[in-house]
């Protein structure tokens, strides 16, 4: 059972806001995550960013795989 760290989806219909979360890589993508690490709001000009980094280096540290999408969101903040 390894631990992924990947994009879960909230808000309304046709406006998603997404959580950055860590989870069992075997549960649904809205399933009950282990914690979690930040947001993505895609609709800001340009688009919203926060990420806890201490909590991203911890999960890292355990063994946490990053998701593609979120290896890009965290490329993106960094710069």
């Amino acid at each position: 059972m390894s631990v992924k760290i990947r994009l879960t989806r909230m808000g309304s219909k046709k406006h998603p806001v997404y959580r950055i979360v860590a989870i069992n890589s075997a549960s649904r993508r809205d399933g009950r995550p282990l914690e979690f690490l930040g947001s993505y709001n895609p609709h800001t000009d340009p688009a919203t960013i926060t990420v806890n980094q201490e909590k991203v280096q911890k999960w890292l540290d355990l063994g946490a795989e990053l998701s593609d999408t979120v290896r890009s969101l965290l490329k993106k903040q960094a710069q």
